[in-house]
């Protein structure tokens, strides 16, 4: 047994990956494609994050860059965090996760389940040294008993994804992808999913929705950072600054999908067939019925459930919370999800 299988004999770490496929019947009915999702929430951290969180710490451990007694320091708005305590509780380390003010109170709570000590900063924009991405490298650096995760330009956040999300995907669906539709935050699971797509076969388009306020959709199509000034209530997905991962993305298209498109769709697939998503989920699944019906009946279109929607209980399952954001949480018809996924 080889070092990483190991490390990955210990607990739950032991399911990480090998996730199933569902069919997203009412929206396949409602566009005539086939939308499948792939269930990462069903890894054991409950994300997708589960994946690069287990296999950036093992290669650290390869290297020997992550020692017994070392304490691992990230970043992040949640899930990646959750992921790394789950992983380092495993493997006996101590995570400190920083975290920008506001993400959901459940992911506060599942960390400290994992034991993770929660370093919460202010929620700013990235020019601000209180940002929870600088705030995290500080602290992360500040000691050489400290190993910082950095899965924004880390590669093993990325090659994760390459080596076995995407070829699960592929060989489950038997390589018939027309598109792909993957959110991004920090682009490692669309850089290493859209990198192994591509390989495979360069016409599966590769769609990349994206929420207000991020500047992913201005750098794809401009060139620059620049965000659209709105504002969203999904955590984890969107970003305005260049990291190590954007450089590995193969794209054919970026959209931005607003919020209530992702309240409307959460409460149709939650009313249709008990479907009940994360926020980022959601922003997938809202980019596969756009690409659906952009592209017409008979496209085969593969996304992702990243995490459940047990982590967006305060916020997308809140009818009170919505009201202050000003959405409507009625429960949409056939035809009005059709409309409102057609038009933009």
């Amino acid at each position: 047994m080889d070092l990483i299988e190991k490390l990955k004999s210990k607990g739950l770490l032991q399911v990480i990956g090998n996730t199933p496929v569902i069919k997203v019947q009412s929206l396949s009915e409602l566009t005539g494609c086939e939308i499948y999702m792939k269930c990462e929430n069903l890894n054991p951290g409950g994300t997708i994050k589960d994946r690069p969180a287990f296999n950036m710490v093992a290669q650290a451990i390869a290297r020997g860059d992550l020692k017994p007694g070392m304490t691992i320091v990230e970043g992040t708005a949640g899930n990646t965090g959750i992921g790394l305590a789950m992983v380092g509780q495993a493997l006996g380390f101590k995570v400190i996760v920083v975290m920008p003010e506001g993400m959901a109170p459940e992911k506060h709570k599942i960390l400290k389940m994992y034991g993770a000590e929660v370093v919460e900063t202010a929620a700013v924009p990235f020019t601000d040294d209180r940002h929870f991405f600088k705030v995290g490298k500080k602290i992360g650096q500040s000691s050489p008993n400290y190993w910082w995760a950095n899965q924004f330009d880390n590669p093993d956040n990325y090659l994760a994804h390459y080596n076995s999300t995407a070829p699960e995907l592929y060989k489950q669906l038997d390589g018939k992808i027309d598109a792909v539709v993957v959110a991004a935050g920090s682009a490692g699971t669309l850089a290493g999913v859209s990198k192994y797509m591509k390989e495979q076969n360069p016409k599966i388009k590769v769609i990349v929705p994206d929420p207000n306020g991020s500047g992913i959709v201005s750098y794809f199509q401009n060139g620059t950072w620049v965000s659209d000034c709105g504002s969203t209530m999904a955590e984890g997905v969107g970003i305005c600054r260049f990291q190590e991962m954007f450089s590995h993305v193969i794209q054919d298209e970026c959209l931005t999908i607003d919020d209530q498109r992702l309240t409307s769709l959460a409460r149709y697939v939650r009313e249709k067939e008990g479907l009940v998503m994360g926020m980022s989920s959601t922003l997938n699944l809202a980019g596969a019925l756009r690409t659906a019906l952009k592209y017409g009946p008979g496209q085969r279109i593969a996304t992702f459930i990243c995490d459940g929607g047990d982590r967006a209980i305060s916020k997308i399952y809140n009818d009170e919370y919505l009201a202050g954001l000003k959405l409507d949480y009625s429960v949409r018809t056939d035809a009005q999800i059709k409309e409102m996924f057609s038009n933009f």
